[in-house]
């Protein structure tokens, strides 16, 4: 069964966010093998992603910036070089997904930084998916701010209300739901540690 594809309302274009993927696994020097061993994404959809040929959902494509040890503002936004950087409401990025939950990105990217700053809506019984441990050292932060959040850190599970807030090591997995009956909105900043990308071709 084919995923729904999710839409991204930054103004790249499909062959644009293939070509930005493409440059930055060329850059860590990895093959579409080596990619899709760490991303867990097969080397046909990532090869289609590249191409401009189908669009991947926000879980494949945070699972692809996580491989990359990058993050998805990367992947949909332009880096920026300036010592103070607004963003209307209407510029940011949103990658939302068809299965009923969005992801808007507050923070810019930032030459050499790994960090994102993003606002989470998630639609009442919704269960926004697993994600990928990030680097050793990387670090998350949640704050709640409607509804409840159903967070599981490698299989253990923390229900938070309106109001609670959460630290974590970013290197487990991590999966998010809606278990309650209104709309869950959740900030999170997650910060990226730097980490090697092996690459088979030595």
């Amino acid at each position: 069964m084919t995923q729904p594809s999710a839409r991204f309302s930054s103004r790249l274009d499909l062959a644009s966010l293939g070509e930005r993927i493409r440059m930055e696994r060329l850059r860590r020097h990895l093959s579409l093998e080596d990619l899709s061993g760490q991303s867990g994404v097969s080397r046909s959809m990532l090869s289609d992603i590249e191409h401009g040929r189908k669009v991947p959902s926000v879980l494949v494509l945070d699972h692809i910036a996580t491989a990359l040890g990058t993050s998805i503002a990367r992947l949909l936004g332009e880096e920026k070089e300036d010592r103070i950087i607004v963003r209307r409401h209407d510029e940011q990025e949103v990658a939302r997904d068809p299965s009923g939950w969005e992801r808007r990105i507050l923070s810019p990217v930032l030459p050499g930084v790994e960090f994102e700053f993003m606002r989470t809506t998630i639609l009442p019984g919704v269960d926004a998916g697993t994600f990928s441990p990030h680097a050793r050292g990387s670090r998350e932060y949640v704050a709640v701010e409607q509804g409840t959040l159903q967070l599981t850190l490698n299989g253990e599970v923390y229900l938070l209300q309106a109001g609670d807030s959460i630290y974590y090591a970013g290197d487990c997995h991590h999966a998010f739901a809606n278990p309650g009956e209104v709309p869950c909105i959740y900030y999170l900043v997650m910060e990226i540690a730097p980490h090697t990308v092996q690459s088979s071709h030595h």
